[in-house]
């Protein structure tokens, strides 16, 4: 590990330790070794003129919810120094108390919550403090003679504080073992199964010290553990199944009781290490740090390599083995959190991260990365030996855990759900999707345009440029749509192209034949694709995009009306085939959406005055002489693929603004 410290970057901001406090925040936070999503606090005490002109000393603290690596001043909450220095002094503080007292505390109120580490933040006496979950110093910890390791490498000047509850017991304890100790004399702190402090009166001696340290702990490490990766990793790992991993989210969503995603990691490391002949053992003893039980659960859920084992039981032998751990330690007044694992270690395939949303995944997969390597350096230097239940349960039962609990489910009305949405770069298709996405969905877009992958690029949705005539380009997308998100739940069948008008006796037969392959053909590839999903999903539901053309057609549009028509029937048969596997088919005629691609100003003024009428009148020639576009019909489609709809199968529902023919 090298310093990133670099003089230029510092010349304009050397006078603001506030902006220098930042600087290094991000250094460290920017390292995944040392600080993962959200982990770690650092802070600085400054001067600071109150409004009656007097001077005070304040704390200004990394605040809840921000991260180092991207941390801005704003994300510093300022906290009297004074104040934070006698709650060190008192013999017990709960921690709600503790956090209700920071915040009283603080110089703005608008400012994010402290960290719950300000306290012992405030007692260091030194101006800027750096706290990281450094692996390599959380790996030789976590192993029978750690401490013992740390002292031998750092000598008597490493304080080495035994692990105990973050919050104020930490700080008390540590308040307790400094207070005849010579501050100066001390070149960190290092908190067992826990990370490192270090302190310096300028920004760039507490950051550069920092990485000193733990340069120290990874040299140690590669000279004394080192890890590799089998070659063969890869060719040895199980063939990808894609069903089984559907059905694993369904399981772990019904435990969890909501839609959850589900995202595999197939890389080298983690499938070698699903290999391991003992890893069923290795890895259900325990966490890197406690820190990650609130991501990760005390330990993973491990699938049988026995085929006959199902998801449902695998997943159901979890949550009873939660249950009791549960009753083990609870004394009564606790609310138990979901029962559900938060990953899964699959024998031959890797490991499989959930969470309600992208950024729940990618959280738990990082952790577990880092845990899956930590595990095994601690393996080759001794043995992985951590923290027991009754720590870990602490930390996940902590009362600040539990006060979030009482504040209800911040989540969307259809988070954690999977969606594929077809013809979404423009029209109604985009409208579809961006409406799910909206209410939490993540959204596989497909459309034969490039552009689709522009449009649809965020952790949440996926474009994917796909010709929906070419059965292959089908599957893929399919398949890679499950792969990303770990199954499927609704597919909204939106693709299509409205032909030129042409009346039958002089229709062009390619014309006709494409529009039935599009406009028809098209829809049933993809439903087909998906139906093996779509069982595994949850209250999975198709919503086809037909049109007004069916119940009311009009001359000239055979090859279009007769696809669409066509369209609706296969949607009317496959709400009778599917529903018995709960899966739900509506289908939704929109007419006259005027906000697409098909409908340039030039048409619309042809079209307008070939009625003898004005655009606007044009555009609002229905019974209730309202505009209807591409947004009421993405919303509406969104409400029929969501709970509103969930008793509902095989209907037609028009959006015209009430069209007399179709009435």
């Amino acid at each position: 590990m090298k310093s990133l410290w670099n003089d230029a970057d510092t010349a304009k901001i050397s006078d603001d330790p506030l902006q220098l406090r930042v600087y290094t925040s991000r250094l460290l936070g920017g390292d995944p070794s040392l600080v993962l999503h959200g982990g770690g606090n650092t802070s600085v005490k400054m001067q600071v003129v109150n409004l009656f002109g007097d001077s005070e000393e304040v704390l200004y603290v990394k605040g809840s919810g921000w991260n180092l690596g991207t941390i801005e001043a704003a994300g510093f909450a300022p906290v009297r120094l004074s104040v934070l220095l006698r709650m060190a002094a008192l013999e017990q503080l709960s921690d709600t108390d503790m956090v209700t007292n920071q915040r009283a505390a603080m110089l703005d109120p608008n400012a994010p919550k402290p960290s719950v580490e300000a306290i012992l933040h405030a007692i260091i006496p030194f101006k800027f403090i750096d706290h990281s979950h450094a692996d390599a110093l959380v790996t030789i910890t976590n192993t029978p003679d750690g401490e013992q390791r740390i002292r031998d490498l750092y000598g008597p000047n490493m304080l080495i504080v035994p692990y105990v509850m973050p919050g104020f017991i930490l700080a008390k304890t540590v308040y307790k073992m400094t207070r005849d100790i010579d501050w100066q004399r001390l070149d960190g702190m290092v908190l067992l199964n826990h990370g490192l402090f270090t302190w310096g009166n300028d920004a760039k001696s507490s950051y550069e010290r920092h990485i000193d340290i733990v340069t120290v702990a990874e040299e140690y490490l590669a000279k004394n553990a080192p890890v590799t990766v089998p070659s063969d990793a890869n060719s040895s790992a199980q063939e990808e199944n894609l069903v089984e991993l559907a059905k694993l989210r369904k399981a772990v969503s019904k435990a969890r009781g909501a839609a959850m995603l589900a995202v595999a990691d197939r890389s080298a490391e983690n499938v070698a290490y699903s290999m391991l002949p003992d890893v069923a053992e290795l890895a259900t003893r325990g966490l890197l740090t406690p820190d990650h039980v609130i991501r990760t659960k005390r330990v993973p859920l491990v699938l049988d390599a026995d085929p006959e084992q199902t998801m449902d039981d695998a997943v159901d032998g979890y949550v009873q083995e939660y249950r009791a751990y549960f009753e083990r330690h609870t004394d009564g007044s606790l609310t138990m959190v979901d029962p559900a694992p938060r990953w899964a270690l699959w024998p031959g395939h890797g490991t499989v991260a959930f969470g309600r949303s992208p950024k729940e995944t990618t959280i738990a997969s990082d952790i577990i990365r880092h845990t899956i390597h930590a595990t095994q350096v601690a393996e080759a230097l001794a043995e992985w030996q951590v923290l027991g239940e009754e720590e870990v349960f602490e930390i996940e039962y902590w009362e600040l855990q539990q006060a979030k609990l009482k504040l209800g489910d911040p989540y969307r009305e259809m988070q954690g759900k999977i969606a594929i949405v077809s013809g979404a770069a423009g029209g109604i298709g985009r409208a579809c999707a961006e409406a799910l996405l909206a209410k939490g969905v993540v959204v596989v877009a497909l459309d034969i345009a490039p552009a689709i992958t522009e449009i649809f690029d965020a952790p949440n949705a996926l474009g994917l440029i796909c010709d929906l005539t070419d059965p292959e380009a089908v599957r893929a997308a399919v398949d890679e749509a499950v792969r990303r998100f770990g199954g499927l739940d609704i597919v909204v069948s939106n693709a299509g192209i409205f032909p030129s008008s042409q009346r039958i006796a002089d229709m062009d037969s390619k014309m006709w034949a494409l529009s039935l392959e599009l406009n028809l053909s098209s829809h049933q590839r993809l439903m087909q694709l998906c139906i093996p999903y779509l069982e595994q999903g949850i209250d999975p539901a198709i919503v086809i995009i037909a049109s007004k053309n069916v119940p009311a057609p009009g001359p000239g549009a055979a090859a279009y009306s007769v696809a669409k028509a066509g369209l609706t029937q296969l949607a009317r048969v496959a709400a009778l085939e599917l529903g018995q596997a709960g899966i739900r088919v509506n289908v939704l005629h929109p007419n006259a959406v005027f906000d697409t691609a098909l409908w340039t100003p030039e048409l619309l003024e042809k079209r307008a005055a070939s009625y003898g009428i004005s655009v606007e009148e044009y555009k609002t020639n229905n019974l209730l002489r309202v505009e209807v576009s591409s947004k009421n019909v993405g919303e509406l489609a969104c409400a029929m693929a969501g709970p509103l709809f969930s008793r509902t199968t095989g209907a037609q529902v028009p959006i015209d603004g009430g069209n007399e023919r179709v009435i």
